[in-house]
């Protein structure tokens, strides 16, 4: 009888131990760049237990268990899945918003979201936060992906627009604020909705008691307040309400930021507060190119998800990308970017990729790489920093470092891999070859 109940626990430990390993799962061979900046390992092993990162080791002194899946990450640089921290899902690179903002909200949330979202993740975005788009709409495209029923990066939505006055035709997506009671008001509306964060922009033609008041209601809901710096005033004012974080380079042509501006950046980050900045460059630096370089624009990488005659309306939009009047001041806007760029590292703010995916030409199948392409190689920017600046920053700026944003024991498996030396070739990420999202493998070519 003893034995035969020994026989029986063997046999139900057996069982469970190889229903345990068939959940594991071991990527093999790559060089781990974990996204704190360390020094890379070479041969790595990275042990995934369902979602999570179980152990991390080296071919030749780690025992990966007997049972789990190998995945082969041979020649390969392997990291964190990226993060965008400034897309737009509701658009896709249309050139005329005023035609795309009346035809099109009908189909934002059941087809335009989503296939921007899965064109992100299939790019290597596993993390992404979305700065402005219908309410209902966001919270039900990010739902859907948390719940795994649409494919796309995890999602951070800020809803609408927080703005003194929405642009006519916009007022779906953009909310104006009349007053301190107003503003906190519409705050808390979307706070109760379940936002991420909050989005700040024209704050230069808001009161300052209405900035405050916006500030400290997002505060209140332990939400962030994102803002755009298109114009000093903006970023004077965000600075004295406590904005989190700042979006862009500005839209004037000014060769620099005033000296004020850059005294209260300063006394910002010298306070031991981090002050984030997201600077979308890349929009603006290439704009030349891609107006004489339209090869990528025929690229069908952009379609995943659209039907065709969404597809056509797009390309005939940017059919003449000399003619568009959105980038018509960009070749006077492009010599002051590199100078800003450096301003804004001079001032010690911690900078963020991020893209402005899906404003014209500007397609979410390859924004991300485009932007640390361009801090890598144009600006000069140390290649392990511009991926912490995709990975690890990102999700402390977001209050999720505890679970994503680097390759380590306990966090969400979301990792990505290409082939050869991204440290030496930034542009290899144009190709991801392998993309893993909470542990389930999503591409692997």
């Amino acid at each position: 009888m003893a034995c035969c109940i020994a026989l029986l626990l063997f046999s139900q430990q057996n069982i469970y131990a190889q229903s345990k390993s068939k959940n594991l799962k071991a990527l093999v061979g790559g060089r781990l760049i974990d996204g704190f900046g360390a020094t890379p390992i070479n041969n790595s092993i990275i042990l995934i237990e369902g979602e999570r990162i179980k152990a991390i080791g080296q071919v030749g002194n780690f025992d990966i268990p007997e049972g789990a899946e190998i995945i082969s990450m041979e020649g390969m640089s392997v990291l964190p899945g990226l993060w965008d921290m400034h897309v737009h899902l509701m658009i896709n690179g249309h050139s005329n918003y005023s035609h795309w903002d009346k035809k099109y909200p009908p189909l934002f949330r059941d087809v335009i979201m989503p296939s921007s979202a899965k064109q992100l993740l299939y790019a290597g975005v596993t993390s992404a936060r979305d700065l402005g788009a219908p309410l209902e709409e966001s919270i039900y495209v990010r739902d859907k992906i948390n719940a795994g029923e649409l494919e796309g990066p995890t999602m951070y939505m800020s809803g609408p627009f927080i703005q003194h006055q929405p642009y006519p035709g916009t007022e779906q997506f953009r909310w104006g604020v009349s007053g301190v009671t107003d503003a906190r008001a519409k705050v808390k509306k979307l706070a109760d909705a379940g936002v991420d964060c909050i989005k700040l922009i024209d704050q230069d033609q808001m009161t300052m008691e209405e900035v405050k008041a916006v500030v400290d209601e997002a505060h209140k809901h332990n939400l962030t307040v994102v803002a755009h710096s298109h114009r000093p005033e903006e970023i004077r004012r965000g600075l004295l309400a406590g904005v989190d974080c700042f979006e862009h380079t500005g839209h004037a042509t000014a060769p620099e930021y005033p000296e004020d501006v850059m005294k209260m950046l300063k006394e910002r980050t010298a306070s031991g507060k981090k002050m984030f900045w997201t600077p979308t460059i890349e929009g603006l630096w290439n704009y030349e190119y891609n107006r004489d370089y339209r090869e990528h624009l025929d690229s069908k990488d952009w379609h995943m998800g659209l039907p065709d005659s969404i597809i056509q309306d797009i390309r005939e939009s940017i059919r003449y990308p000399n003619r568009l009047s959105y980038f018509q001041i960009t070749p006077y806007r492009k010599p002051t970017l590199a100078r800003k760029f450096q301003q804004l590292q001079e001032a010690g703010v911690v900078l963020l990729i991020g893209t402005d995916s899906g404003i014209p030409m500007k397609f979410h199948s390859e924004s991300t790489w485009h932007e640390l392409d361009v801090w890598v190689n144009e600006l000069d920017y140390d290649p392990m920093l511009a991926i912490k600046a995709a990975t690890y920053w990102p999700s402390v700026m977001m209050g999720v470092d505890d679970k994503v944003g680097t390759i380590s024991e306990g966090k969400v498996a979301d990792i990505i891999a290409v082939k050869g030396d991204v440290l030496r070739y930034i542009s290899l990420l144009q190709n991801v070859n392998f993309v893993m999202k909470k542990g389930k493998t999503i591409k692997n070519d």
